[in-house]
């Protein structure tokens, strides 16, 4: 994804400003903080997701002399800011709450420290990474709780807005607890589980359905066979299947899996497992797949359809209820000075903050407290060193797999009633006493 990590992948004001701040010489240490301001209606919480690429961006991040020539041409840029640019590095310090990390409204999930250009001139691909990454591990997870462990493939490249989407989407989704992607390029990527079936072009190609049953099951391991039933006749297509075990050489002949496609899932569903329990295929089980989401989950788990696994597309690639955040990245710190937005539905809390968690006798999560990064609060610190220098605070290895067990711990001490996916009474999330106190002394200035 090189063009995704060039430096010019920002907003052109970025650029302005930058030249302005190195006209007036403005380099002392600047604090940024990115936060959701609300939440969408149908969202009880968030999970943070994208540091790591946000960690490999600012890592490479830099302007290259073609970069640099180019921006000359546009007539924008005086070749004194250019030289500048083309020195440019990221150096400065990052503290994040870890992938997988639940949170609720204005809280930071992420504070850079450096320079101010440096600091500045992030924002837009910084927000790019977090906002999408968070948005669909958040979509993702609403799908896990409404199978109530049945297994979750991500089906949605086919209809991600471009490459980089499908491949984030397969890496949020399954840091959420998907068991893995028919995404290919994301298996190599990041090490996730790999499934996929036949599309009903392969069996339209045979002159019969039977025939392209038999000689699809010779083309894999038995253990990863998944037949797909609906192209025609869906009962009738499980009867053949049923038929082409019996008369095998083997039972290990009959596919792992059958897959429903379209139709009244529920229904088919309850039909095929009989016919399947019936023909000595009790080991079959069933995938569903077909403009699922968690509703439609939900909906098909209390009608008590006999569905073993489910393959979630569209609806979780561009998580259609809640398409985007409403995020923001804001200064919160200059040369030392507190910093604040004062507009009016857009007013910030100043200073660099920390999130502070608590939780119940039972381990359950009791509220969060939004305080000043140098107060002593009770419970646990959610913002933690991720980049110091420019440089990794830690390895990163197995930082998927970390998120994805961060996800299931924050799952287990979720209150209940936010585990919902209907709008529940909000988490407690309060703002400090000082915090509140340095708000209002702005205020009086």
């Amino acid at each position: 994804m090189s063009q995704q990590q060039s430096a010019l992948l920002t907003d052109l004001y970025q650029l302005t400003m930058l030249q302005a701040y190195f006209l007036e010489g403005m380099e002392e240490p600047a604090s940024f903080e990115l936060f959701v301001r609300k939440f969408p209606s149908h969202r009880n919480f968030l999970l943070a997701m994208g540091l790591e690429q946000v960690l490999e961006y600012l890592e490479t991040f830099g302007f290259t002399e073609n970069d640099c020539a180019w921006l000359e041409s546009t007539g924008l840029f005086r070749p004194d800011f250019l030289d500048y640019l083309s020195a440019l590095r990221f150096e400065g310090d990052v503290d994040a709450m870890p992938e997988g990390t639940a949170f609720f409204p204005d809280e930071p999930i992420i504070r850079v420290t450096a320079p101010l250009p440096q600091a500045q001139v992030i924002e837009t691909r910084l927000i790019n990474l977090l906002q999408f990454q968070t948005m669909i591990a958040s979509k993702a997870v609403r799908s896990v709780l409404a199978a109530a462990g049945r297994i979750l493939v991500d089906f949605g490249m086919r209809r991600a807005h471009g490459a980089e989407a499908a491949l984030l989407a397969a890496r949020a989704s399954y840091a959420a607890g998907f068991a893995g992607t028919s995404n290919v390029l994301a298996g190599q990527w990041f090490d996730i589980p790999l499934f996929g079936t036949m599309a009903h072009s392969y069996i339209m190609a045979h002159d019969d359905e039977t025939e392209a049953f038999a000689r699809f099951a010779t083309s894999l391991p038995a253990e990863r066979l998944v037949l797909l039933v609906d192209t025609y006749d869906t009962l009738e297509a499980v009867r053949k299947i049923i038929g082409m075990a019996s008369d095998g050489p083997k039972p290990s002949a009959a596919p792992r899996w059958i897959r429903l496609d379209s139709g009244d899932l529920g229904a088919l569903a309850a039909d095929s497992r009989k016919l399947l329990d019936d023909g000595n295929l009790a080991g079959c089980r069933i995938f569903a797949s077909g403009d699922l989401d968690e509703y439609a989950i939900r909906a098909l788990m209390a009608a008590g359809a006999p569905i073993d696994g489910f393959g979630v597309g569209t609806r979780l690639v561009t998580s259609d209820d809640a398409p985007f955040l409403n995020c923001a990245y804001k200064l919160q710190e200059y040369a030392g000075k507190p910093r604040r937005k004062r507009s009016r539905g857009k007013a910030t809390w100043p200073g660099r903050r920390q999130v502070f968690r608590q939780h119940d006798g039972q381990g359950r999560m009791a509220g969060d407290v939004i305080a000043l990064a140098d107060e002593l609060q009770p419970g646990e610190a959610l913002l933690q060193p991720a980049m110091r220098h420019g440089k990794p605070w830690a390895p990163r290895a197995n930082v998927l797999d970390a998120a994805r067990q961060r996800i299931a711990d924050h799952l287990a001490c979720l209150p209940e009633r936010l585990q919902s996916l209907e709008p529940a009474r909000l988490y407690r999330v309060e703002i400090s006493e000082s915090l509140r106190n340095l708000a209002a002394c702005m205020e009086r200035v």
